[in-house]
């Protein structure tokens, strides 16, 4: 054998298989390569975009939960006014109550009063009456005077 002839038919068949490799086999295989480059970095840019996206709804979660406060604050302190108005009115409603029933029962006391000072003044008019009768009824004398004075004192 040869070895020149075997190293040149090997050279030969290995062109031939370099040629048909990178005619057939190495541009199906560079495209292969190059969709997955290309997923990858499509991959990383979604992936970058969900970052941002993330971080945007959380700065936005953040605004929400901050807005969310405040206005629970706003509500709670306009309850709170709320609450005072109406504890505020009652009681002014409750003076204004009270100040009626005193104001009906110093009436009522005045009624009462007069009625009082009324018949009393029957009273001492029927006592003096009585009392002028019966003087009148005796004689007039200092000593029976001053008993009856006495019993009428009594009477009283």
């Amino acid at each position: 054998m040869y070895l020149n002839a075997t190293l040149l038919a090997q050279i030969t068949v290995f062109i031939i298989l370099a040629l048909f490799t990178m005619k057939f086999v190495w541009p199906p295989i560079v495209k292969a390569l190059d969709e997955r480059a290309a997923r990858i970095s499509e991959g990383l840019a979604e992936a970058e975009r969900g970052r941002q996206s993330l971080a945007l709804s959380a700065r936005s979660a953040a605004e929400t939960v901050r807005e969310g406060k405040e206005k629970a604050a706003e509500v709670i302190a306009q309850a709170e006014k709320r609450a005072g108005q109406i504890i505020d009115k009652a009681k002014a409603d409750a003076l204004l109550e009270a100040e009626k029933v005193v104001a009906a029962a110093k009436e009522e006391i005045a009624q009462e009063e007069a009625r009082m000072r009324e018949s009393l003044r029957g009273r001492v008019a029927d006592l003096a009456v009585a009392g002028a009768e019966k003087i009148l009824r005796r004689e007039v004398d200092a000593r029976a005077h001053a008993e009856m004075l006495a019993a009428l004192r009594l009477d009283l």
